[in-house]
């Protein structure tokens, strides 16, 4: 290989930044969808056109409404100039520190998640749709023609433990925010989302348990690639056709966890105002409310990659296309990068949807209904679905 004078190391730097970057920028912007779906979705689904009064006037007297988004941005924009009101006896430090919990979790869990296969730049800038860019190619053939990356952030051994302990400390948000707004109904916010974290949390484990078991994997990237092999020589072996019933107890879990309807009771308007964010105002609100838009896109991830084959397309191999029934269609290395990455987006999308359409199908549960979902139907249900996959393992089912 020869020398490149910004050397290897800086060239991993820059290319880890980039990453980085860019998979913020992609939750930041699901967050924003999803906030804009809240409202759309909802308005289709009841046979409604939705907000869309506020728009951007353009000259001609024609105006640009986006189909409602402006209406989310001049929200975003009311909220922020909004008084920043503190309750009058409250702790100072852990209030503030309840929104760090909410917020950040929700933003870097996805950092172990890949989204698409490995990238070798020396090939991928020579497909003749990204020559518009001329320099690249030319520099990564000279000076780095070996040189491949994974298309995520943070490759640890250990992913699917690390998005267990990040995303488990979203519930601190809310426990921190009822205790420290010395409010009744904050408290009693915060109290319902801890007693729903452990009574949902449990079965979410014991779900991903199975998969586990089958995979023998907590690498994300491993889990993904072993997704991508085939049973019986045409299936695909995702984690939904191995575990359905993990999946749908992982769903429903996921949905407890992230407080939404029909889990929405430690944040239920027509009881507790608005639960364990009742006191908090402006920017500080919009982070609480964001923060549960772009868990709505990390649940979404979540599922896609542990059930749904992750970036995989069924059949597709680094140069193409292997047919089950023998047949090749070769593919340049672009155009898979780019396939895996429309792959995972969609997926994504789509799941984002699906849980935006059961937010505005189902009724909210009562609190004894809640918790007796969680304890005695999920619990039971993964334990033995976690007993019956051990047996199958043990006899070389899988």
């Amino acid at each position: 290989m020869e020398s490149t004078f910004l050397g290897i190391n800086t060239v991993n730097f820059i290319t880890s930044l980039l990453l980085a970057t860019a998979v913020f920028l992609f939750m930041f912007t699901m967050g924003a969808l999803m906030s804009w779906s809240e409202r759309k979705q909802s308005a289709v689904l009841q046979d409604r056109i939705g907000a869309n009064r506020a728009a951007i006037p353009l000259p001609g007297g024609k105006k640009l409404a986006l189909w409602g988004f402006i209406n989310n941005l001049a929200d975003a924009i009311k909220t922020l100039v909004k008084e920043d009101f503190k309750p009058r006896a409250y702790d100072l430090l852990m209030y503030n520190l309840a929104i760090f919990f909410a917020f950040v979790p929700a933003t870097i869990t996805a950092a172990v998640v890949p989204f698409a296969g490995e990238l070798r730049p020396a090939e991928f800038f020579q497909a003749w749709y990204l020559k518009w860019i001329p320099w690249l190619p030319e520099y990564f053939a000279n000076h780095l023609p070996d040189f491949s990356f994974r298309v995520q952030v943070a490759d640890l051994n250990v992913g699917l433990l690390y998005i267990f302990a990040i995303s488990g400390l979203n519930i601190f948000g809310a426990i921190l925010a009822g205790w420290s707004s010395n409010n009744k109904f904050s408290m009693m916010g915060g109290m319902r989302g801890a007693s729903q974290m452990i009574s949902y949390e449990i079965s979410m484990g014991l779900s991903l348990l199975g998969l586990i078991f089958i995979y023998q994997q907590v690498d994300i990237w491993e889990l993904v690639q072993a997704q991508r092999q085939l049973a019986w020589g045409w299936l695909p072996k995702w984690g939904i056709f191995l575990q359905p019933i993990a999946f749908f107890l992982f769903l429903f879990a996921a949905i407890a966890e992230n407080k939404r309807i029909p889990f929405d009771l430690p944040e239920a308007e027509s009881e507790i105002i608005s639960g364990y964010f009742t006191e908090y105002s402006g920017f500080k609100m919009l982070l609480f409310m964001f923060a549960e838009f772009i868990t709505i896109a990390f649940v979404a991830v979540i599922v896609t990659t542990l059930f749904f084959g992750g970036y995989s397309v069924p059949y597709l191999m680094a140069d193409g296309f292997h047919w089950p029934w023998g047949g090749f269609t070769p593919l340049s290395h672009a155009t898979v990068v780019i396939l895996e990455l429309l792959s995972f987006t969609l997926k994504v999308f789509f799941f984002c949807w699906l849980l935006q359409q059961m937010r505005w199908s189902l009724p909210r549960f009562r609190y004894d209904q809640l918790m007796n979902l969680g304890w005695k139907i999920l619990l039971p249900l993964s334990i033995l679905n976690l007993i019956v996959t051990i047996i199958v393992v043990a006899l070389g089912g899988f």
